[in-house]
């Protein structure tokens, strides 16, 4: 790095569940932005903060345990690491599992990258009685080693200021040089020789040594970078066969070896600075990780968590909206009468995002990172494991399950997590029928408003019956054996209010960038097609759905066309187009039902759809769109005559 260019890049490697995204959050505030990777489906969190004279940027790589070629996650890591160089890396580690998480440090190390350390949940080590030799550790691994407790900013400023000095060369680092037992070192210097004679255009970028390793792996990613190259063949042939005699001398495979080797290091320097102590008496916090995962009391807080969510969320939403509602329209009187109606429909859909959609969505995320950074999350998904089981998915399903109660995208996303392609594709297209934020907003603002939140929390229940039956027909559809779950439980941990606020805010910055420009366009797109006359020209094509066989109003058509680029147009739509938002005077309680259902069922919105496609390919994404539309069609259908045969109106 030149002190010309005035920039340090900093990267933040580590495992899932260590705080790395609750350090990035404390370090870069609200200046951060979050993406993709270029081509990938993988989040992308990056933020700048200024320290002194310099601008940091700084990069949540994702969380990964090694940086093999197993995930997506983990190309992407080492990718960047090796490719981009970034001044230094910020390696979190989990102070409470000190020897499973020195197995990425010793993989970072390999790939010669500038390293810091930050030993984070300090705080979690300590009440299990663990006790690390901080300085020691540093001594071994011949970096800082910065103690750290993240949720409550302890640290946080050191290691960034450290991380600094570091990549400027104020801090000299000597990192530990790992190596190996006498065969593999033998076999990694053979290879690393020939690497180096004759495929210098790969060593610009990657050390030869690290390649060496990797060719003996037998590392899928790195193979065909030397496919591409002429020399590679030659190459290749003797990695195979260096290879081959490891095996042959450790009765093992050779990734397997290697590996193995760097568990042992691991163990060893664990054990050097660890020592174990008599832990104090278990807190309050610590002993709910049992109560929570208990076979009988875990299932009763399970739902009184979700039932008291979602209770919280209408009463709150409910509240915060009848006050901008009453503020906004006390303003929106003083404005002159508009001549021109598309003129007020942007008004009015500016007005509808903020009265409908914002009371409900920010307590919401509020909410749903209060579980995901307790750590409750994943004791919910140990919990549902049995019943997941049944439509041949397991506990670990229900994390993307949730998120998709966020949003959908995110969620589908999450699909990833799961083991086989059989398991990917029965969540996903039950990811698509769980009602979002955004549809949360319409079964709140219609039923729960209008009718009672009884008959809302009825329709959550019956969603849930609707996700677990459709599971159970894929199940039974698709062959395969479901793999049983293994998966970490993060101990339990006080969330940060700071930190709350911040991944919520960065949420609803989302919805206003993207969501509200939309709502404010679709109204007046809306207002433009009633005064051309075009309105009713699109709602008698629909007619025959609509209205024939649902029951609908025709004015409902709009709506739910919008509704495909973003649910939350839906609510704010139908009040635009029936130019009332008390929608009791366009719906009856029966209509409210099946056009809720309909919506809780129709084809995903179009982020959603784009997520699918990635995840996907288009071929199954249409499959999984028509499904949509003829379960929400059927459903709604069958809800309708039911209701009408009960004469309920």
């Amino acid at each position: 790095m030149t002190n010309r260019s005035r920039t340090i890049k900093i990267a933040l490697a580590g495992n899932a569940n260590v705080g790395k995204s609750t350090i990035f959050n404390q370090i870069t505030g609200l200046a951060q932005h979050v993406g993709n990777w270029p081509g990938k489906t993988v989040e992308k969190a990056e933020g700048i903060v200024k320290y002194g004279s310099y601008i940091v940027e700084v990069l949540d790589l994702p969380g990964t345990y090694s940086l093999s070629a197993y995930s997506e996650e983990e190309v992407i890591a080492r990718e960047y690491i090796a490719t981009e160089k970034p001044d230094i890396i910020l390696n979190v580690i989990d102070a409470s599992s000190l020897e499973r998480n020195l197995y990425l440090t010793i993989q970072i190390l390999e790939l010669e990258a500038p390293v810091v350390v930050a030993l984070n949940l300090i705080d979690i080590a300590t009440k299990r009685g663990l006790n690390i030799a901080i300085n020691r550790l540093s001594e071994i691994l011949g970096v800082p080693v910065i103690p750290m407790i993240a949720i409550s900013g302890q640290g946080v400023d050191e290691a960034l200021s450290i991380a600094v000095k570091a990549a400027l060369g104020e801090i000299k680092l000597n990192p530990l040089k790992i190596r190996y037992g006498k065969e593999v070192e033998d076999s990694i210097e053979k290879l690393r020789h020939i690497i180096t004679e004759k495929a210098s255009f790969l060593c610009r970028t990657y050390p030869p040594r690290w390649l060496a390793v990797k060719l003996l792996e037998r590392d899928n990613e790195v193979i065909s970078k030397f496919n591409s190259i002429s020399e590679g063949r030659e190459i290749l042939l003797l990695a195979e066969s260096l290879a081959c005699r490891l095996e042959e001398v450790h009765g093992e495979p050779s990734h397997i070896i290697i590996a193995a080797e760097r568990y042992a290091l691991a163990s060893k320097i664990a054990n050097e600075v660890l020592k174990v102590k008599t832990p104090p008496t278990s807190s309050l916090i610590e002993n709910l990780s049992l109560i929570t995962t208990h076979k009988i009391w875990g299932y009763l807080i399970l739902i009184l968590v979700l039932t008291s969510m979602f209770s919280l969320i209408f009463f709150i939403g409910g509240y915060l909206s009848g006050l901008l509602e009453e503020l906004l329209y006390v303003l929106i009187n003083e404005l002159p009468a508009l001549r021109f109606r598309v003129i007020r429909g942007f008004i009015d859909g500016f007005v509808a995002g903020l009265v409908l959609v914002i009371p409900y969505v920010v307590p919401f995320y509020i909410l749903l990172y209060i579980m995901e950074d307790s750590g409750y999350l994943p004791r919910a998904a140990f919990l549902v494991d049995g019943l997941m089981h049944k439509i041949g998915l397991h506990g670990k399903a229900l994390i993307p399950l949730l998120l998709g109660y966020g949003c959908n995208v995110p969620a589908c996303i999450g699909c990833r997590i799961m083991e086989s392609w059989r398991e990917k594709l029965i969540l996903g297209f039950l990811i698509t029928i769980v009602p979002c934020a955004a549809r949360t907003i319409i079964i709140l603002n219609l039923v729960g408003n209008y009718i009672g939140v009884h008959v809302a929390l009825i329709l959550y229940i019956m969603n849930l019956a609707l996700v677990f039956a459709i599971g159970k027909l894929a199940n039974l559809w698709l062959t395969g054996e479901a793999i049983g779950l293994i998966m970490e439980m993060p101990p339990f941990r006080i969330p940060s209010i700071k930190i709350i606020l911040l991944k919520t805010y960065i949420r609803i910055k989302e919805f206003l960038y993207i969501a509200f420009p939309l709502l404010i366009i679709g109204s007046g797109f809306v207002n433009y097609l009633e005064e051309t006359g075009l309105l009713n020209v699109i709602e008698k094509e629909f007619e025959p759905i609509v209205s024939s066989l649902l029951g609908l109003p025709t004015v409902t058509v709009v709506p739910l066309i919008l509704g495909i680029l973003r649910k939350e147009l839906v609510i704010a739509m139908l009040a635009e187009a029936s130019g009332t938002m008390n929608f009791s005077l366009v719906l009856t309680p029966r209509q409210m039902i099946v056009f809720t259902i309909f919506t809780m069922l129709y084809i995903p919105c179009i982020a959603t759809l784009a997520a699918l496609v990635k995840e996907y390919g288009v071929k199954k994404t249409l499959v999984i769109t028509a499904a949509n539309i003829i379960l929400a069609i059927t459903v709604s259908l069958i809800i309708n005559i039911s209701l009408l045969v009960y004469n309920y109106s």
